[in-house]
C-alpha cells in the first residue's frame, strides 16, 4: 500500500533459564497515513509520511479509524498482524 509501517508485538517472558517466551498471536500494524517516498530536502517535514505516531496521524485527514464492524483488522491506520500475514501471502 505504499505506506511505512510499524509492528507492535506482544510476547511474555515467564523464564530466562531455561528460556520461555510466549508470543501473542495478533499484534497491531501501525501505518503512516501518507504514502512513503525515500527521505530528502523536500519531504523531510512531513511526518506524517516518515513517522507512525498515532498522537501524529491522527491529525490527518487521511487518517482512517478502525471500523466497529472490521474485527478482522483490515481497514484503518492501525490493522492487525493477521492482516499484515494474509496481505503479503
Amino acid at each position: 500500500e505504499k505506506k511505512k509501517f510499524d509492528l507492535r508485538i506482544y510476547v511474555l517472558i515467564t523464564s530466562v533459564s531455561p528460556l520461555r517466551i510466549y508470543l501473542f498471536r495478533d499484534g497491531l500494524v501501525r501505518l503512516c497515513t501518507e504514502d512513503y517516498t525515500r527521505p530528502n530536502s523536500r519531504n523531510l517535514g512531513q511526518v506524517c509520511m516518515h513517522l507512525t505516531n498515532y498522537a501524529i496521524n491522527k491529525f490527518s485527514e487521511k487518517f482512517e479509524v478502525l471500523e466497529q464492524c472490521d474485527v478482522q483488522g483490515e481497514s484503518g491506520s492501525k490493522r492487525s498482524i493477521r492482516w499484515l500475514l494474509t496481505w503479503l501471502r
